[in-house]
C-alpha cells in the first residue's frame, strides 16, 4: 500500500532516485538505513515499486512517516523539535559523505563558481536541510520608499519554541558540543532537544584571507540563497581592516555572490556573535541599488571608487575595484 510505513519508505527512496541523492545502485542499502529507524526487520513484499515523488511531495511522506513514529512510540512527543530530530536521521539516509559533496562542488567550482553554488544550494534543499516546503509560507514584498523600493519579509519558516522540548532541555546535561550553531562541528551532528539534528548538514571548507573557512546556507533563507561563510574556529566577531580582506577574498572567488557582516555589537548585531561569520547570498538588496549622493577618492587608493548613498542618514561606503 502506497501509505503503508514500508510504503512511505519506498517513496522516501524513490525521492532520493529522482532528485539526484542516491542512484539506483543504492536503493536497497538505503532501505536497509531505513527498516531500522522504524523497528523493521524486513521490507513488506506487498509494495516493490518505485514511484514518482519529488520535492512536491516530501513533506507528505515525512509527515506520514512520522506519524507512524508517534503512534508506534518511536518518537516521545509528537512537537516541532521531536519530529525534526527524527526526520532529519530519515534524511541523513540519503546524504553523501562530506568528502563526496566537497569534491563534486569543488569538481563544479573548475568549471564555474556559480554551477558550483547552484549545484550545492539545490543539494541542500533536496536533502531537507532547507526545508522548502516551510520556506514558501513565508510572506515577501516590496514598498516604494524615497530610498528605493524596501524588501519586507516575514519569517513564517523557522519552528516556534516548543514548551515541552524547553522543559525537557532544562533538565538535559549542559553540552558544550557543538559550542554553537556556527561551529564545524554541527556537520551530521545527531541534534538534542536544545540543539538542533544537523544529521542532513554538509559544508564546503574555503581558504579566506590565508584562513581556513566554510560555507553553508542558512536552512532559514530570509533571502535567495542565503549562504553563510564561516570562521573555521569559535573566535568572537571583530570588524577590522581585516574583515574587508575577507569580503573582497570571497567575492573573488564567488563574483556572482554578494556578502556583508553583521555589527560586533550586541545591540546591532543581531546574530552569533561568539562566532566569527559573514551572510551572503545571490541577491541584492535595495541598499545595493542606492543611489550615490556624493563621491570621494581617497588619497593612496585612487583605483577605488568611493561614495556616500542616499539610505536614511547612515553613511555607507560603496567601492568598486577596476580590474
Amino acid at each position: 500500500m502506497k501509505n503503508s510505513v514500508y510504503g512511505l519508505i519506498l517513496r522516501l527512496v524513490s525521492y532520493g532516485i529522482n532528485t539526484g541523492l542516491i542512484e539506483k545502485e543504492d536503493i536497497i542499502y538505503t532501505q536497509n538505513r531505513l527498516l531500522p529507524l522504524f523497528h523493521m526487520d524486513e521490507p513488506d513484499d506487498s509494495c516493490t515499486c518505485l514511484t514518482a515523488d519529488n520535492e512536491d511531495t516530501l513533506e507528505e511522506i515525512l509527515s506520514g512517516l512520522l506519524d507512524y513514529a508517534y503512534e508506534k512510540g518511536i518518537i516521545p512527543e509528537n512537537t516541532v523539535t521531536y519530529r525534526d530530530l527524527f526526520d532529519v536521521k530519515l534524511m541523513a539516509s540519503l546524504v553523501k559523505r562530506p568528502s563526496e559533496v566537497i569534491r563534486e562542488f569543488w569538481q563544479n567550482y573548475s568549471f564555474s563558481p556559480k554551477l558550483a553554488t547552484d549545484s550545492y544550494y539545490k543539494f541542500s534543499c533536496d536533502t531537507d536541510y532547507i526545508r522548502r516546503y516551510r520556506i514558501k509560507k513565508d510572506l515577501k514584498w516590496k514598498t516604494s520608499t524615497e530610498y528605493g523600493d524596501i524588501d519586507i519579509t516575514v519569517n513564517l519558516s523557522k519552528p516556534e519554541k516548543d514548551p515541552k522540548a524547553i522543559a525537557a532541555a532544562k533538565l538535559q546535561k549542559q553540552s558544550g558540543y557543538p559550542k554553537c550553531l556556527l561551529c564545524k562541528e554541527n556537520e551530521g551532528y545527531t541534534g538534542r532537544v536544545n540543539h538542533p539534528a544537523r544529521d542532513n548538514h554538509r559544508i564546503i571548507p574555503l581558504t579566506i584571507d590565508g584562513d581556513n573557512w566554510f560555507m553553508q546556507y542558512s536552512p532559514y533563507v530570509y533571502y535567495n540563497e542565503h549562504c553563510i561563510v564561516l570562521n573555521g574556529e569559535h573566535t568572537p566577531m571583530v570588524i577590522n581592516d581585516s574583515t574587508f580582506r575577507k569580503l573582497f577574498d570571497f567575492i573573488s572567488q564567488f563574483p556572482h555572490y554578494i556578502i556583508g557582516s553583521n555589527a560586533d555589537l550586541p545591540i546591532v548585531g543581531g546574530s552569533i556573535l561568539t562566532h566569527e561569520h559573514f551572510q551572503g547570498g545571490r541577491y541584492s538588496f535595495a541598499l545595493n541599488r542606492a543611489e550615490v549622493e556624493r563621491k570621494f577618492i581617497v588619497n593612496g587608493f585612487d583605483d577605488v571608487e568611493c561614495g556616500i548613498v542616499k539610505w536614511r542618514k547612515v553613511a555607507y561606503v560603496s567601492c568598486k575595484i577596476d580590474r
